[in-house]
């Protein structure tokens, strides 16, 4: 998947905006839009299950967010 720099509609607030976006450019973008912390995440990465607001959870495969979520 090649992604893509361009924002998704909704995706300075919504957590779930930020698929398709190239790994760099979507943590560049969360930071702005008031994201607390940037979590990124390798497919198959442990992770803990706590869920914290204003935490940006990115799951990235090859450079590319798959899937993004708030917690």
């Amino acid at each position: 998947m090649a992604g893509t720099d361009e924002a998704q509609p909704g995706a300075a607030g919504d957590a779930e905006g930020y698929a398709g976006l190239r790994v760099e450019r979507a943590e560049e973008l969360a930071r702005r839009h008031g994201w607390a912390s940037v979590r990124v995440l390798a497919p198959g990465a442990m992770m803990t299950m706590d869920h914290r607001e204003g935490r940006l959870n990115l799951a990235v495969r090859d450079g590319v967010v798959e899937r993004s979520w708030e917690g």
